[in-house]
């Protein structure tokens, strides 16, 4: 946690993170001047002018976006910002993508610093996609009592809640943007960054498993199952449906349809062939709550109504872990390595410039499709069992076909006037 506030003065908003960002900017300045030996006005121009935009966005992020997504106690007061895993990885898997970028452009004969301008355009980009995609897809669990609370809840992009593909399409125009502004050729480029994606996916997906998103379906025990935490979704899916309960229900008749021998459901008395009337949370035991911590970290019991009867379980009463599930944020963790190596070598073979961005985008769409049927976080869409994921599989595997397509059909048309002309 970093905390709200320190000596008195608050750590976001206007208080210590502004200040360190200031003393940042003062001594980017002095470094611009010191390497030019320029006076102090052309080194503010030149910061501004190729830096300005960053500089501004953090500037905004640290007093008007961060303040928003601080957590708060059972009472609404701001205790401070989490610094989660889910976080951490998505900064790593940012920084080792830039990185592995910068190395292949200077590999291909391009200047890495290119790739670091770039990166701020790539970033903002993916994370507005990636966020954007995943506030539609569920849009109707971000709506809070006020415009302010609907707001904050859809920044708090660090508790997860971002899609790969909508960091893909972000980020892609984005760079293309950035691309065609500079006149720099788009294929040729892609070439280079489509691969790093991957192992930012890599790092991404790690986060997942340490956030409890995009998980797996119920499974039985075994070396590579993974169970979750009180905390996680995971374990309020499996809570809230019955299953860490014990017992199982009809979804259109509620009627209890099975109850595993010693479960708590079973020592609670409930049977098969009784009615579910409501699940819900037992929130009674909150007035006790400690408010120094963030009120996600309260738990809550859980009631359980069925043919009219009430069951109530408190917290300490409950599982300290979920079923065991299949640890699909760890098989999407691989694939995505795998397939960035895979693509790193086929770039050491002479395609033509594209060849390797639409192979990697066709390839992710095969593994996420398949992806789709280990995980069960993603309901079917448009009357189908399939998932938005894997609609947006099908179209990104046929754009990709078409891309590569299109890419041989006018190499090959150019090579034909090429030869065609009285000058050849």
């Amino acid at each position: 946690m970093i905390p709200h506030e320190i000596g008195g003065l608050t750590v976001l908003g206007f208080g210590w993170m502004l200040i360190a960002l200031m003393i940042g900017l003062l001594v980017r300045l002095i470094v611009a001047r010191s390497r030019d030996r320029s006076t102090w006005g052309q080194a503010i121009a030149k910061v501004l002018t190729t830096e300005g935009v960053v500089w501004a966005m953090a500037a905004v992020a640290i007093v008007v976006i961060l303040p928003m997504v601080e957590l708060k106690n059972l009472d609404g007061e701001p205790v401070g910002m989490a610094v989660r895993g889910y976080g951490a990885m998505l900064l790593l898997a940012v920084g080792s993508a830039v990185a592995l970028a910068a190395y292949r452009a200077k590999r291909a004969g391009m200047d890495p610093d290119l790739i670091y301008a770039m990166a701020p355009w790539a970033f903002f980009g993916g994370i507005f996609g990636a966020r954007a995609f995943f506030v539609i897809q569920y849009r109707r669990q971000f709506i809070g009592d006020t415009v302010m609370q609907t707001i904050g809840n859809m920044l708090k992009f660090t508790e997860g809640g971002l899609v790969v593909y909508g960091s893909f399409i972000g980020g892609s125009l984005a760079v293309t943007y950035f691309l065609i502004r500079h006149k720099l050729p788009v294929l040729k480029f892609g070439d280079v960054i489509v691969p790093c994606m991957f192992l930012g996916v890599f790092f991404g997906r790690i986060g997942c498993v340490m956030n409890g998103c995009c998980y797996g379906g119920r499974c039985e025990e075994g070396p590579m199952t993974l169970h979750f935490p009180p905390g996680a979704k995971v374990y309020q899916d499996q809570l809230y449906d019955g299953q860490l309960l014990g017992f199982a229900y009809d979804a259109d008749t509620r009627e209890i349809t099975s109850v595993r021998p010693g479960s708590l459901a079973d020592e609670a008395g409930i049977k098969v062939g009784g009615r579910l009337n409501e699940i819900s949370n037992d929130r009674s035991a909150l007035a006790d709550a400690p408010r120094t911590i963030p009120a996600e970290d309260v738990r809550s019991g859980v009631i359980v109504t069925v043919d009219g009867r009430r069951h109530r379980w408190a917290p300490d009463q409950l599982p300290m872990q979920a079923l065991p599930v299949q640890p699909a944020q760890a098989i999407s963790s691989v694939g995505a390595l795998l397939l960035c190596l895979a693509l790193c070598g086929l770039s050491l073979i002479h395609f033509r410039d594209g060849t390797i961005m639409m192979v990697g985008f066709g390839s992710y769409a095969v593994l996420r499709f398949g992806m789709e049927w280990i995980r069960v976080d993603e309901a079917g869409q448009f009357g189908t069992n399939l998932s938005i994921s894997q609609w947006v599989s099908v179209f990104v595997l046929g754009f990709s076909l078409a891309g590569l397509l299109w890419i041989y059909r006018s190499s090959s048309a150019t090579a034909l006037r090429s030869e065609a002309s009285p000058n050849h």
